[in-house]
Protein backbone atom coordinates (compact mmCIF):
# COMPACT_ATOMS: atom_id res chain seq x y z
CA UNK A 1 0.00 0.00 0.00
CA UNK A 2 1.54 3.29 -1.05
CA UNK A 3 1.53 6.34 1.18
CA UNK A 4 1.66 9.91 -0.01
CA UNK A 5 3.29 11.90 2.73
CA UNK A 6 4.67 15.41 2.38
CA UNK A 7 4.56 16.20 -1.33
CA UNK A 8 6.74 19.28 -0.94
CA UNK A 9 8.78 17.86 -3.79
CA UNK A 10 5.70 18.30 -5.94
CA UNK A 11 4.50 21.73 -4.88
CA UNK A 12 3.52 24.16 -7.60
CA UNK A 13 6.36 26.40 -6.48
CA UNK A 14 8.83 23.63 -7.36
CA UNK A 15 8.14 24.10 -11.05
CA UNK A 16 10.36 27.03 -11.89
CA UNK A 17 8.88 28.70 -14.93
CA UNK A 18 10.74 31.63 -16.44
CA UNK A 19 7.84 34.04 -16.80
CA UNK A 20 5.93 36.17 -14.34
CA UNK A 21 2.48 34.87 -15.22
CA UNK A 22 3.32 31.28 -14.36
CA UNK A 23 5.40 32.01 -11.28
CA UNK A 24 2.65 34.10 -9.75
CA UNK A 25 0.39 31.09 -9.61
CA UNK A 26 2.81 29.17 -7.41
CA UNK A 27 1.55 31.06 -4.40
CA UNK A 28 -1.86 29.49 -4.75
CA UNK A 29 -0.64 26.32 -3.11
CA UNK A 30 -1.33 27.90 0.25
CA UNK A 31 -4.95 26.89 0.01
CA UNK A 32 -8.30 28.51 -0.32
CA UNK A 33 -8.00 32.21 0.04
CA UNK A 34 -4.59 32.14 -1.63
CA UNK A 35 -4.07 35.40 -3.45
CA UNK A 36 -2.62 36.14 -6.85
CA UNK A 37 -1.75 39.67 -7.89
CA UNK A 38 -2.09 38.70 -11.52
CA UNK A 39 -5.60 37.31 -11.01
CA UNK A 40 -7.21 34.12 -12.22
CA UNK A 41 -6.07 34.36 -15.84
CA UNK A 42 -2.49 33.44 -15.00
CA UNK A 43 -3.35 30.92 -12.30
CA UNK A 44 -5.74 29.17 -14.66
CA UNK A 45 -2.93 27.89 -16.88
CA UNK A 46 -1.51 25.20 -14.62
CA UNK A 47 -2.34 21.50 -14.16
CA UNK A 48 -0.54 19.02 -11.89
CA UNK A 49 -1.10 15.24 -11.94
CA UNK A 50 0.31 12.70 -9.46
CA UNK A 51 0.89 9.08 -10.51
CA UNK A 52 1.83 5.89 -8.67
CA UNK A 53 4.64 4.12 -10.55
CA UNK A 54 7.82 2.09 -9.98
CA UNK A 55 11.38 3.41 -10.22
CA UNK A 56 14.16 0.81 -10.30
CA UNK A 57 11.78 -1.66 -8.67
CA UNK A 58 10.74 0.75 -5.92
CA UNK A 59 7.27 2.30 -5.57
CA UNK A 60 7.32 6.01 -6.29
CA UNK A 61 5.02 8.95 -6.89
CA UNK A 62 5.61 10.96 -10.07
CA UNK A 63 4.29 14.51 -10.38
CA UNK A 64 3.79 16.06 -13.81
CA UNK A 65 3.01 19.77 -14.08
CA UNK A 66 1.97 21.53 -17.27
CA UNK A 67 1.85 25.31 -17.31
CA UNK A 68 1.30 28.01 -19.86
CA UNK A 69 2.05 31.69 -19.44
CA UNK A 70 3.72 34.76 -20.82
CA UNK A 71 2.60 36.99 -23.64
CA UNK A 72 2.81 34.26 -26.29
CA UNK A 73 1.43 31.53 -24.05
CA UNK A 74 4.54 29.34 -23.94
CA UNK A 75 4.19 25.81 -22.55
CA UNK A 76 6.45 24.49 -19.80
CA UNK A 77 6.76 21.08 -18.16
CA UNK A 78 7.93 19.98 -14.73
CA UNK A 79 8.46 16.42 -13.46
CA UNK A 80 9.29 15.41 -9.88
CA UNK A 81 9.73 11.97 -8.33
CA UNK A 82 9.34 10.92 -4.70
CA UNK A 83 10.00 7.62 -2.96
CA UNK A 84 6.52 6.41 -2.01
CA UNK A 85 7.64 4.74 1.22
CA UNK A 86 10.11 7.25 2.71
CA UNK A 87 8.68 10.43 1.19
CA UNK A 88 12.16 11.46 0.03
CA UNK A 89 12.33 13.66 -3.06
CA UNK A 90 14.45 11.71 -5.55
CA UNK A 91 14.73 14.14 -8.43
CA UNK A 92 13.08 17.07 -10.16
CA UNK A 93 13.39 18.37 -13.70
CA UNK A 94 12.04 21.62 -15.10
CA UNK A 95 11.75 22.05 -18.85
CA UNK A 96 11.67 25.78 -19.52
CA UNK A 97 9.49 27.18 -22.31
CA UNK A 98 12.36 27.81 -24.70
CA UNK A 99 13.31 24.11 -24.63
CA UNK A 100 9.93 23.39 -26.22
CA UNK A 101 10.80 25.55 -29.23
CA UNK A 102 11.51 22.46 -31.35
CA UNK A 103 8.69 20.48 -29.70
CA UNK A 104 10.97 17.46 -29.19
CA UNK A 105 13.56 16.94 -26.54
CA UNK A 106 15.51 14.92 -24.00
CA UNK A 107 16.84 15.53 -20.51
CA UNK A 108 18.70 13.27 -18.06
CA UNK A 109 19.38 13.33 -14.32
CA UNK A 110 21.65 11.20 -12.13
CA UNK A 111 19.90 9.94 -9.00
CA UNK A 112 21.99 8.57 -6.13
CA UNK A 113 21.49 4.87 -5.54
CA UNK A 114 19.24 4.47 -8.57
CA UNK A 115 21.02 5.49 -11.76
CA UNK A 116 20.19 7.77 -14.64
CA UNK A 117 16.62 9.01 -15.03
CA UNK A 118 15.84 10.15 -18.57
CA UNK A 119 12.94 12.25 -19.81
CA UNK A 120 11.82 12.28 -23.46
CA UNK A 121 9.06 14.31 -25.08
CA UNK A 122 7.57 14.87 -28.51
CA UNK A 123 4.92 17.54 -28.91
CA UNK A 124 5.63 18.35 -32.55
CA UNK A 125 2.12 17.25 -33.60
CA UNK A 126 0.37 17.76 -30.26
CA UNK A 127 -3.16 19.10 -30.13
CA UNK A 128 -4.13 21.33 -27.22
CA UNK A 129 -7.44 22.40 -25.73
CA UNK A 130 -7.97 25.54 -23.67
CA UNK A 131 -5.67 24.25 -20.92
CA UNK A 132 -1.88 23.89 -20.85
CA UNK A 133 -1.65 20.10 -21.22
CA UNK A 134 -1.73 18.38 -24.63
CA UNK A 135 -4.75 16.22 -25.48
CA UNK A 136 -3.46 13.94 -28.26
CA UNK A 137 -0.68 13.28 -30.78
CA UNK A 138 2.16 13.47 -28.23
CA UNK A 139 4.19 11.52 -25.72
CA UNK A 140 6.14 12.21 -22.53
CA UNK A 141 8.26 9.33 -21.26
CA UNK A 142 10.33 8.85 -18.11
CA UNK A 143 12.89 6.04 -18.32
CA UNK A 144 15.33 4.59 -15.78
CA UNK A 145 17.90 1.94 -16.72
CA UNK A 146 15.97 1.20 -19.94
CA UNK A 147 12.78 0.59 -17.95
CA UNK A 148 9.73 2.73 -18.67
CA UNK A 149 8.66 4.47 -15.45
CA UNK A 150 5.92 6.71 -16.85
CA UNK A 151 4.46 7.01 -20.34
CA UNK A 152 1.90 9.70 -21.14
CA UNK A 153 0.18 10.41 -24.42
CA UNK A 154 -1.19 8.36 -27.30
CA UNK A 155 2.09 7.93 -29.25
CA UNK A 156 3.18 4.91 -27.21
CA UNK A 157 4.85 3.04 -30.07
CA UNK A 158 6.93 6.06 -31.04
CA UNK A 159 7.94 6.59 -27.41
CA UNK A 160 9.15 3.01 -27.01
CA UNK A 161 11.15 3.25 -30.24
CA UNK A 162 12.75 6.55 -29.24
CA UNK A 163 13.64 5.57 -25.68
CA UNK A 164 14.65 1.96 -26.33
CA UNK A 165 12.60 0.94 -23.31
CA UNK A 166 9.79 -1.56 -23.17
CA UNK A 167 6.31 -0.81 -21.96
CA UNK A 168 5.95 -0.11 -18.22
CA UNK A 169 6.17 -3.25 -16.07
CA UNK A 170 3.09 -1.98 -14.25
CA UNK A 171 0.34 0.40 -15.23
CA UNK A 172 0.80 3.83 -13.73
CA UNK A 173 -2.13 4.96 -11.62
CA UNK A 174 -3.37 8.55 -11.56
CA UNK A 175 -4.09 9.27 -7.89
CA UNK A 176 -4.53 13.04 -7.86
CA UNK A 177 -5.09 15.93 -10.24
CA UNK A 178 -4.99 19.62 -9.41
CA UNK A 179 -5.94 22.36 -11.84
CA UNK A 180 -6.91 26.01 -12.01
CA UNK A 181 -10.18 27.08 -13.60
CA UNK A 182 -11.69 30.52 -14.09
CA UNK A 183 -15.12 32.05 -14.67
CA UNK A 184 -17.59 34.69 -13.56
CA UNK A 185 -20.08 32.39 -11.86
CA UNK A 186 -19.77 29.06 -13.73
CA UNK A 187 -16.65 26.87 -13.56
CA UNK A 188 -16.15 23.59 -15.40
CA UNK A 189 -13.69 20.70 -15.47
CA UNK A 190 -13.55 17.07 -16.55
CA UNK A 191 -12.50 14.04 -14.54
CA UNK A 192 -12.55 10.25 -14.56
CA UNK A 193 -13.18 8.98 -11.04
CA UNK A 194 -12.34 5.32 -11.71
CA UNK A 195 -10.15 3.48 -14.18
CA UNK A 196 -13.10 1.76 -15.83
CA UNK A 197 -15.50 4.70 -15.57
CA UNK A 198 -16.22 7.36 -18.14
CA UNK A 199 -14.95 10.92 -18.14
CA UNK A 200 -17.47 13.25 -16.50
CA UNK A 201 -18.22 16.93 -16.97
CA UNK A 202 -18.16 18.81 -13.64
CA UNK A 203 -19.86 22.21 -13.44
CA UNK A 204 -19.70 24.43 -10.36
CA UNK A 205 -22.04 27.41 -10.24
CA UNK A 206 -21.99 30.17 -7.65
CA UNK A 207 -22.89 33.84 -8.09
CA UNK A 208 -21.51 35.99 -5.27
CA UNK A 209 -21.61 39.39 -6.99
CA UNK A 210 -24.22 41.52 -5.25
CA UNK A 211 -26.13 38.48 -4.02
CA UNK A 212 -27.35 38.69 -0.43
CA UNK A 213 -27.64 34.94 0.11
CA UNK A 214 -25.40 33.13 -2.44
CA UNK A 215 -25.99 29.46 -3.23
CA UNK A 216 -23.50 26.85 -4.43
CA UNK A 217 -24.56 24.21 -6.97
CA UNK A 218 -22.54 21.34 -8.45
CA UNK A 219 -23.60 19.30 -11.46
CA UNK A 220 -22.14 16.11 -12.90
CA UNK A 221 -23.03 15.64 -16.58
CA UNK A 222 -25.83 18.27 -16.22
CA UNK A 223 -27.36 16.39 -13.24
CA UNK A 224 -27.62 18.41 -10.04
CA UNK A 225 -25.79 16.45 -7.33
CA UNK A 226 -25.30 19.07 -4.65
CA UNK A 227 -26.79 22.40 -3.53
CA UNK A 228 -25.52 24.42 -0.57
CA UNK A 229 -27.74 27.25 0.67
CA UNK A 230 -26.83 29.91 3.24
CA UNK A 231 -23.29 29.83 1.89
CA UNK A 232 -22.19 32.75 4.05
CA UNK A 233 -22.56 30.43 7.06
CA UNK A 234 -21.49 27.27 5.24
CA UNK A 235 -18.47 28.54 3.34
CA UNK A 236 -16.53 25.37 4.28
CA UNK A 237 -17.90 21.86 4.35
CA UNK A 238 -18.14 18.44 2.79
CA UNK A 239 -20.86 16.16 1.41
CA UNK A 240 -21.00 12.71 -0.20
CA UNK A 241 -22.31 12.20 -3.72
CA UNK A 242 -22.47 9.13 -5.97
CA UNK A 243 -20.66 8.97 -9.32
CA UNK A 244 -20.66 5.70 -11.30
CA UNK A 245 -22.17 4.06 -8.17
CA UNK A 246 -19.01 5.12 -6.33
CA UNK A 247 -19.11 7.37 -3.24
CA UNK A 248 -17.27 10.63 -3.86
CA UNK A 249 -16.66 13.05 -1.03
CA UNK A 250 -16.90 16.70 -2.08
CA UNK A 251 -15.10 19.33 0.01
CA UNK A 252 -15.46 23.05 -0.57
CA UNK A 253 -13.86 26.19 0.80
CA UNK A 254 -15.26 29.41 -0.68
CA UNK A 255 -14.09 31.76 2.07
CA UNK A 256 -11.87 33.60 -0.40
CA UNK A 257 -14.80 34.29 -2.72
CA UNK A 258 -17.01 35.68 0.01
CA UNK A 259 -14.72 37.53 2.37
CA UNK A 260 -11.44 38.40 0.63
CA UNK A 261 -10.90 42.03 -0.37
CA UNK A 262 -8.42 41.05 -3.11
CA UNK A 263 -8.38 38.57 -5.96
CA UNK A 264 -8.80 35.15 -4.36
CA UNK A 265 -9.78 31.62 -5.27
CA UNK A 266 -12.13 29.01 -3.89
CA UNK A 267 -10.98 25.41 -3.59
CA UNK A 268 -12.95 22.23 -4.25
CA UNK A 269 -11.85 18.63 -3.81
CA UNK A 270 -13.60 15.54 -5.17
CA UNK A 271 -12.21 12.41 -3.52
CA UNK A 272 -13.29 8.83 -4.14
CA UNK A 273 -13.75 6.95 -0.89
CA UNK A 274 -14.92 3.61 0.45
CA UNK A 275 -16.23 4.88 3.79
CA UNK A 276 -16.50 8.68 3.81
CA UNK A 277 -16.16 10.40 7.16
CA UNK A 278 -18.67 13.25 7.09
CA UNK A 279 -17.56 14.70 10.39
CA UNK A 280 -13.92 14.99 9.33
CA UNK A 281 -12.68 18.60 9.59
CA UNK A 282 -10.99 19.80 6.44
CA UNK A 283 -8.45 22.43 5.50
CA UNK A 284 -7.07 22.56 2.00
CA UNK A 285 -3.56 23.22 3.31
CA UNK A 286 -3.61 19.71 4.83
CA UNK A 287 -4.63 17.86 1.68
CA UNK A 288 -1.08 17.11 0.52
CA UNK A 289 0.87 18.18 3.59
CA UNK A 290 -0.54 15.73 6.14
CA UNK A 291 0.07 11.98 5.80
CA UNK A 292 -2.61 10.62 3.52
CA UNK A 293 -3.19 7.10 2.29
CA UNK A 294 -4.27 7.30 -1.33
CA UNK A 295 -4.61 3.55 -1.99
CA UNK A 296 -6.78 2.94 -5.05
CA UNK A 297 -8.61 6.25 -4.71
CA UNK A 298 -8.49 9.44 -6.75
CA UNK A 299 -8.59 13.11 -5.78
CA UNK A 300 -9.45 16.08 -7.99
CA UNK A 301 -8.54 19.49 -6.58
CA UNK A 302 -9.86 22.59 -8.33
CA UNK A 303 -8.77 26.18 -7.72
CA UNK A 304 -11.66 28.31 -8.99
CA UNK A 305 -10.77 31.92 -9.81
CA UNK A 306 -13.38 34.61 -10.35
CA UNK A 307 -12.91 36.72 -13.47
CA UNK A 308 -14.45 40.18 -13.38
Amino acid sequence: MMMVRDLSCFGESSVQIADAASSSSSSTGAGAGGRSKSGGAAAQSLVTCHYHARLAGRPCVVSVTWSRGGIVGQTALGIAMEDAMSGKCLCRADVKPWLFSKHKGYKSLDVDGIGTVEMFWDLSSAKFGPGPEPLECFYVAVVCNLEMVLLLGDMRKEACQKTGAGRPVMDTLLVARREHIAGKKVYSARAQFSGSGKCHEIVIECDTAGVKDPCLEIRIDTRLVMRVKRLVWKFRGNQTILVDALPVEVYWDVHGWLFSSTVSNAVFMFQTCQAPEKSMPWLYSQIFKAPQEQGPGFSLILHAWKVE
